[in-house]
């Protein structure tokens, strides 16, 4: 299913705690303020709730019903219950859950084994290792201070969350249509 996707897909991969979604909120304006519409696919490794005791898509979900689609005129969403699954999920299952044709980019938060091309985010006080250049999939290090390591990547400072917009839309992007 990835390889059909004509969308460029981009991962976000660190280590829990390192601040995926923080900078993600932090870029998504900058690049919607661009004209690009994004969409995100974001791995829990938590058994997360979208709704709550009391409402009527819980009640209906607890119930038993497999999917439930919330409508609303602002918004959608859809909820699908895998009781039986004891596997994580796999990235290239999530995408028909997209609608690709109404967006140019599609942001990927952790999976961060996938082979799609990732940015590494790094924080250097947590004592994780470098996830590159293990992984060949990774484009580019965003990090707190210069990597201790020689990089082939571009370095991205992570409180310039502009110069990394500025990465995805003039050098990635640019680059992905052509490749694609």
């Amino acid at each position: 299913m990835l390889n059909q996707i004509t969308t460029p897909v981009l991962g976000f991969a660190a280590f829990s705690g390192v601040g995926k979604t923080t900078l993600l909120t932090t870029i998504i304006p900058i690049l919607t303020d661009r004209g690009l519409r994004i969409g995100l696919i974001k791995h829990s490794h938590h058994n997360f709730q979208i709704d709550k005791p009391g409402k009527d898509s819980y009640q209906i979900r607890k119930a038993g019903a497999r999917q439930v689609l919330l409508a609303a005129r602002t918004r959608t969403a859809l909820i699908i219950e895998h009781p039986e699954s004891t596997e994580e999920p796999r990235l290239a299952d999530q995408f028909k859950h997209l609608d690709c044709e109404q967006l140019d980019l599609i942001l990927v938060e952790g999976f961060k084994r996938e082979a799609i091309p990732k940015i590494e985010i790094y924080r250097s006080g947590l004592g994780y290792a470098y996830l590159y250049p293990d992984d060949p999939h990774i484009i580019a290090l965003v990090a707190d201070s210069p990597p201790s390591l020689a990089l082939d990547i571009p370095f991205l400072d992570i409180n310039q969350p502009q110069q990394l917009a500025d990465y995805i839309l003039n050098t990635w992007l640019t680059n992905e249509s052509i490749a694609g």
